[in-house]
């Protein structure tokens, strides 16, 4: 036998965050449900089209369904309304703003009028996810507008692009889920979402203790977002109409506490006893089924926590039996808000980026498109909307994003060269619109698996409206498009680099500061108890995009990781802050004063808040509340 000095260990080489990103794919079970509407939305639209005659409409109106298919994502009615409604008037907008300026304007005037969108669409999608892929839609639909050669006017064409996503929207409304929780089948989505809340609270509490605590509390915090989001979707009155919806509004409401009680256990460090879970897993089967509780497992009243643990299941029991919830504890940000958002430090670089991005594309396609480069062809659109996909932060960091376009474009575009080699037309084409339709939903799993499946789609709908196969046109323009982009996305920009990262930290740092003056300011220690849940998922929610856009800020190639670096160490710092305000105000409900270990720890994390404040940014109110600690 070796002597155990002389034994090599040979481990597996770490690949560097920006080629993992590229070869990582997300996992799930097959989602059928938005699989069978994207089967019967792009291709029977422009089947419907041709069939009456209207082929380019019936173009245009599979493109929007084609953009809508691609935020069709898991969730509620509600929530799908507004992430595919917002982006489709987005996306007619632009359609109407692109025809116009195509048909009236010259090249540089067209190219002006694109480079404006684009500082327009950059800034909007700093606000959030919704108007991300309406900044999108917006440019890529303004792109398809001024290039596509289509017989139809401005308002028809726009017309059209409504028709399409709001078909899919029909289809997301109207077609029950497969497998959805017992009950309305209108709320499944919201059911669901309510459920995972008190199963994420039942995990926290096994992982109590635990070095899984801090994982199983980002899920819980990942679980409370979707279920606010899934009930505070758009609607026509103000409250709740139905019981059905009450009830799941204050389900919602009830798992709040659990989930402060929850927090503050697994701060404690402790490990429980398993009765804990039960009663949390109990509610959560109560709400899939939409049946009633019956009896639940009173855990131990050994400690603060513990009794707001058993308080909480009593209330939530009761609440269960009640139908007149409506406070879901959000507060709407308002049109200051969201233009301080936009025109602030990260919406002024990506606006920038996203203006130069799409405005040089569209002078070098413009500048082809007039010297004869394409030939026949007369899709310069194409390079613009493809560096407008190249240049969002939202699909992956840059490289990344890149690689898959590239690998993605080649492989549909030689899988498309073969299908149009042998499917008749254009009947074979509307069949492979509505295969790529149905794959959407799937696809959308890995970037470069998406962007091939959107390139089949693409060269059918071209080849349908009596263009010729432009495969390899469509390689070129993509490679042109991933040159500029990385060219562009390592170009200094006025203001500090991570504007965008440093906006969410300082945002998180904000939610976290006024979390903590509520908590340290109420009459008894904690203040009105709503407003509190309300300031806590304020909090925990800013700190959740923070840490989203500190990771994929990471996964950058090292030149532009480097600008973002200690971000995330401030992230948990600002997370272990707001733990301990939680667990701090879950003992100040049950003794009426704040004990040496939580006023400790609280000094503690501000001092060190203090410490990274010029370094990454924070507003200076974070880290003055020492003293009255």
């Amino acid at each position: 036998m070796f002597p155990r000095s002389t034994i090599a260990v040979r481990t597996l080489p770490t690949l560097p965050p920006w080629l993992a990103h590229t070869l990582r794919a997300q996992r799930g079970p097959v989602p059928w449900s938005a699989v069978v509407r994207g089967a019967l939305a792009a291709g029977p639209l422009l089947l419907t089209a041709v069939l009456v005659g209207h082929t380019s409409l019936g173009v245009v109106a599979a493109i929007a369904a084609m953009l809508a298919g691609i935020n069709d994502r898991p969730g509620s009615r509600r929530t799908a309304v507004r992430r595919l409604g917002a982006p489709a008037l987005a996306g007619a907008a632009g359609v109407l703003v692109g025809t116009y300026a195509g048909d009236h304007a010259g090249a540089v005037v067209l190219t002006l009028v694109l480079t404006a969108l684009g500082l327009l669409a950059g800034g909007m999608s700093a606000i959030g996810p919704v108007a991300s892929g309406g900044g999108t839609q917006l440019l890529v639909a303004a792109a398809i507008g001024a290039g596509m050669p289509l017989p139809d006017s401005g308002w028809a064409r726009a017309l059209a692009f409504l028709a399409g996503a709001g078909w899919l929207i029909v289809l997301r409304l109207a077609l029950p889920t497969p497998g959805a929780p017992a009950g309305d089948f209108r709320f499944d989505g919201e059911r669901a979402a309510v459920a995972a809340v008190y199963e994420a609270v039942a995990s926290l509490l096994d992982a109590a203790g635990t070095e899984h605590a801090t994982a199983r509390r980002a899920a819980l915090t990942a679980a409370l977002d979707q279920a606010q989001d899934a009930l505070a979707g758009p609607r026509l009155r103000r409250y709740a109409s139905s019981a059905a919806e009450r009830r799941l509004h204050a389900q919602y409401a009830a798992a709040l506490p659990l989930a402060e009680a929850a927090t503050a256990l697994a701060w404690a460090g402790e490990p429980l006893d398993g009765r804990a879970a039960e009663g949390p897993r109990r509610l959560a089967a109560a709400v899939r089924e939409s049946a009633a509780t019956g009896p639940l497992p009173a855990p131990a009243r050994s400690a603060p926590a513990l009794r707001a643990l058993d308080d909480a299941l009593l209330q939530a029991a009761h609440a269960f039996d009640q139908d007149g919830g409506s406070d879901l504890h959000t507060r709407r940000r308002s049109a200051r808000d969201l233009l301080r958002t936009a025109f602030g430090a990260g919406g002024r670089e990506y606006g920038l980026r996203v203006a130069l991005c799409f405005g040089a594309s569209a002078a070098i396609a413009q500048a082809l498109h007039h010297s004869h480069w394409y030939g026949q062809h007369t899709h310069w659109y194409w390079l613009p909307a493809t560096a407008v996909f190249l240049v969002k932060p939202d699909l992956g960091p840059l490289v990344s994003r890149v690689l898959c376009r590239a690998a993605g474009t080649v492989l549909g575009a030689l899988l498309f060269a073969g299908f149009a080699a042998v499917l008749p037309h254009p009947q074979g084409l509307v069949v492979l619109v509505a295969v790529c339709g149905a794959l959407i939903p799937v696809s959308t799993r890995h970037f470069a698996a998406q962007t091939a499946v959107v390139t089949l789609l693409v060269l059918s709908l071209v080849m349908v409206v009596g263009e010729p196969q432009a495969s390899v046109g469509r390689i070129g323009e993509t490679l042109l498009a991933c040159a500029l982009v990385l060219i562009v996305g390592h170009l200094p920009m006025p203001g500090e680099r991570g504007g965008h990262v440093r906006a969410r930290l300082a945002s998180a740092a904000g939610a976290a500061h006024a979390y903590l003056e509520h908590v340290l300011d109420g009459p008894d220690g904690s203040g009105d108890r709503a407003a509190r849940w309300t300031l806590r998922r304020d909090a925990y929610r800013a700190l959740s995009e923070a840490r989203a856009a500190i990771a994929l800020s990471a996964a950058e190639l090292p030149a532009l990781a480097r600008h973002t670096e200690g971000t995330d160490e401030v992230a948990a710092l600002l997370e272990r802050l707001v733990d301990t305000v939680t667990a701090a105000a879950v003992h100040l409900d049950d003794t009426g004063r704040l004990d040496r270990r939580h006023s400790d720890r609280l000094t503690e994390l501000l001092g060190e808040l203090a410490a990274h404040r010029e370094r990454v940014g924070l507003p200076t109110g974070v880290t003055g509340l020492a003293v009255a600690v």
